[in-house]
């Protein structure tokens, strides 16, 4: 009985500690970090960021593990609302992985409206590098192994998106439950880029996270490169 208590205190005590450790390895991310190509980030009073831009691109600077976490309040949509390339106009927000360059990289998209689904995307232009150079092309829906329905967003609700790439498998979790399974291809998952964020006529108040990268990156911080040009 006393080894049993001993054993109880013991992991009583290591208990904060296992916590610690599973805590680790993730970064809150701040403005600095940001390197916003289309839009606006802001600060707000209470330190998280805000988006209340029709359209926001923004990519991580410094070198992480594909995964990201967006812990979000959705405040409704933008006053003024700005049509994607392709003329439609769609209320959404997500997260970017491998975000090589604006021609090149992986969404995971929360569509709000016209309809609520998450939608993971690849945009491929091997030979483009540049928004002026492939325009709205080179994008291709990603059909999940498993999915499931995420809420229908309402303004004041707060949730948590977060999405983890490991080598072409990619997992999507809405308030830590998996709402989307699969494989991007290996294709996709031979892109070098950083994780990062984008918004389509939403307006949210969030935090955003990110893994460390595992390892010496040779190039610890990317060079923020905005512009018309590199907007994607």
């Amino acid at each position: 009985m006393k080894h049993r208590a001993k054993g109880a205190a013991l992991s009583c005590l290591l208990l904060p500690a296992i916590a610690l450790a599973q805590s680790r390895g993730w970064l809150t991310l701040h403005r600095d970090s940001l390197c916003v190509t289309e839009g606006a980030i802001e600060k707000t009073p209470t330190d998280r960021l805000s988006v209340n831009v029709p359209k926001m691109r923004a990519y991580v600077t410094d070198w992480t593990a594909q995964s990201a976490e967006v812990r979000f309040t959705y405040l409704g949509g933008t006053p003024r609302e700005s049509a994607l390339g392709s003329g439609t106009i769609r209320r959404q927000f997500g997260l970017k992985l491998r975000a090589q360059d604006p021609c090149n990289l992986v969404y995971a998209m929360w569509r709000i409206d016209p309809e609520s689904k998450l939608v993971v995307s690849v945009k491929r232009n091997p030979n483009a590098h540049s928004s002026r150079d492939c325009g709205n092309r080179g994008y291709k829906n990603i059909k999940p192994r498993r999915a499931s329905a995420v809420p229908r967003l309402q303004p004041a609700q707060s949730h948590t998106l977060r999405a983890e790439m490991k080598q072409d498998e990619l997992r999507v979790f809405v308030d830590n439950h998996a709402v989307w399974e699969g494989s991007v291809g290996a294709d996709a998952a031979s892109l070098e880029g950083p994780v990062g964020i984008r918004s389509d006529n939403a307006r949210l108040d969030f935090e955003i996270m990110a893994r460390e990268y595992e390892g010496n990156h040779p190039r610890s911080v990317k060079t923020c490169k905005a512009g018309a040009g590199d907007s994607d």
